[in-house]
């Protein structure tokens, strides 16, 4: 694993984000792994050393989370701002196109990608969407919100693996170890030296402005950007979800890309690929 940054611009100035790359890096097969939004690259640990013989598997911090910089304006945490950060990341890679599995968020900036128009072929050869898709159900997005806003200290890393066990239950059955990975990658230190969350508390803002524009109990559907989707595409779901439905799997397999679907047993939002059945899914799609 080699820890790197890259330089990137907002309308606020620039701000670095940090990714990890796993594999030969004269490799031109590269996989981008995106993850959700309090989560950070080191989440696909797993997945790309299993995947590192084949690929070039990049992992990026999105800004504002793990070891990227903090925007000055956060009114930018948005996919807007995610987007022309991961183009600069792109080029940085010096690829013509990339394979990407993106997590939730990272699902919804891949389909930002995906969908843009092109003279040629795009930057994203094969998309992953792991649990998300066109419509993000209200009741999950209150979830999210609920637990965003507050972000708690804790006074150990046990207390802290205790707080992530809980709010990531649906993340299915993992190891003790696999828990304690999952935990102590997104903690540092703050300043009264308890841990807290490496992520910037005003990610909240716009996620909050977002959902309120939207309407309360209203579902944010975003069909027209998936039906621009062009390239070869599967949508992967938690067995129980409760931001992806099935109906909306279903309506993917459909239209747009017409996306080939798979479902993980045991798991809700979302698979977290740290077991052998989850990574061949992701490996048999690739090829």
């Amino acid at each position: 694993m080699r820890q790197k940054y890259v330089q990137c611009l907002s309308p606020a100035g620039f701000h670095r984000m940090a990714y990890v790359e796993w594999g030969d890096p004269a490799n031109p097969r590269v996989l981008v792994c995106v993850h959700g939004l309090t989560r950070c690259g080191r989440d696909f640990d797993t997945l790309a050393q299993a995947l590192a013989n084949r690929y070039r598997v990049v992992c990026p911090d999105v800004v504002g989370r793990g070891m990227s910089d903090w925007l000055r304006d956060p009114q930018l945490y948005a996919i807007p701002q995610y987007t022309l950060d991961m183009t600069a990341l792109l080029a940085r890679l010096d690829v013509e196109t990339v394979d990407w599995l993106g997590t939730s968020m990272g699902g919804m900036i891949g389909m930002a990608l995906a969908a843009q128009p092109h003279p040629l072929l795009g930057p994203i050869r094969r998309l992953i969407l792991n649990d998300v898709g066109p419509v993000l159900a209200a009741s999950a997005l209150k979830r999210i919100g609920e637990y965003l806003a507050t972000p708690p200290t804790f006074a150990s890393l046990d207390e802290a693996e205790r707080h992530i066990r809980t709010v990531a239950a649906p993340f299915g059955q993992l190891s003790d170890a696999q828990w304690r990975h999952l935990t102590e990658n997104v903690v540092k230190s703050g300043t009264d030296g308890r841990l807290i969350l490496r992520y910037d508390p005003d990610i909240a803002a716009p996620f909050a402005a977002a959902a309120a524009a939207q309407g309360e109990g209203k579902d944010i559907e975003l069909w027209p950007l998936y039906d621009a989707i062009r390239c070869p595409t599967l949508v992967i779901r938690g067995e129980h979800s409760d931001l992806l439905s099935r109906e909306t799997v279903m309506a993917m397999t459909a239209r747009g890309p017409r996306a080939a679907s798979a479902e993980i047993p045991g798991v809700g939002h979302a698979p977290m690929f740290m077991h052998d059945a989850q990574i061949a899914v992701v490996r048999d799609f690739l090829g």
